[in-house]
């Protein structure tokens, strides 16, 4: 059995963050290890608290990890201080990680901004430039490209400047810009879009999570990039279709509807 390792915050409502990781790659039939960045007091309705774990905490996680079952791919989440990112930074170099999926929370879909500048300047300048692929929202996307996103043209644009700088593929999420679930990969100097129904469900709590996560399971099993995501996607089209209703705010998915 082939494993992930996801690097996040822990959601204490179990539909974002670790929680719904671990969901997303035990459906996808791999084993799941994690490295807990924060700890999280939250629910569907928002946020209480966050708590982050000590940076050498974080980094002697990962040693733990890829000193025994070393994963075959890896998804990084939450990493909300730049001590912390510089730890992770460090380790998946050290350990050579492969198929790194980095789904950067900076930017909220509302355009609040996630991040302090230094963290900000740590995520781009370190773990950007390992990772195989980036899925960043359109505010994320605005911000790394240094444009405005306004339609499908300057999705191309943004996502040519913002891969120009990296190694990987970068795959802008445009969902809540348009009236269909469109992404734009930009990965080896091409185009690739990914065109799927709009689902009418207003919980989609943890689906960014999901799909990061979705995407690292595809690579662990070996499918290349442009596959892995159209998969990924496949799969959270699923978990919103099942119209899971729970809470009092924007519900979590159900990561488990095709078991």
């Amino acid at each position: 059995m082939k494993s992930v390792l996801t690097i996040a915050g822990s959601d204490s409502s179990g539909g974002a963050g670790i929680q719904a990781d671990i969901k997303t790659i035990t459906a996808h039939k791999l084993f799941a290890t994690s490295a807990i960045t924060a700890l999280t007091a939250q629910n569907t309705i928002g946020v209480r608290a966050i708590h982050n774990a000590p940076p050498e905490f974080v980094g002697q996680q990962l040693d733990a990890i890829f000193e025994d079952i070393r994963p075959h791919a890896v998804k990084i989440g939450m990493v909300s201080s730049p001590e912390i990112i510089t730890i992770i930074s460090q380790k998946l170099r050290q350990y050579g990680a492969e198929n790194i999926v980095l789904d950067p929370v900076m930017v909220s879909t509302s355009g609040s901004k996630l991040l302090a500048d230094e963290a900000q300047d740590n995520l781009c300048r370190l773990l950007l430039p390992i990772a195989t692929v980036i899925t960043p929202n359109i505010p994320e996307a605005q911000v790394l490209s240094g444009r405005e996103i306004n339609n499908l043209n300057d999705m191309e644009e943004a996502a040519k400047i913002i891969g120009d700088k990296l190694f990987g593929g970068v795959l802008i999420k445009g969902g809540h810009l348009l009236d269909s679930a469109t992404d734009l990969l930009y990965y080896d100097g091409e185009f690739n879009w990914y065109r799927q129904e709009h689902i009418d469900n207003p919980n989609t709590h943890g689906t960014g999570c999901t799909l990061s996560s979705a995407i690292a399971c595809n690579l662990a099993l070996g499918y290349e990039l442009p596959e892995a995501i159209a998969n990924a996607k496949k799969y959270l089209t699923g978990a919103l279709k099942d119209g899971l209703n729970l809470g009092k705010g924007s519900g979590p998915l159900n990561h488990m509807y095709c078991l």
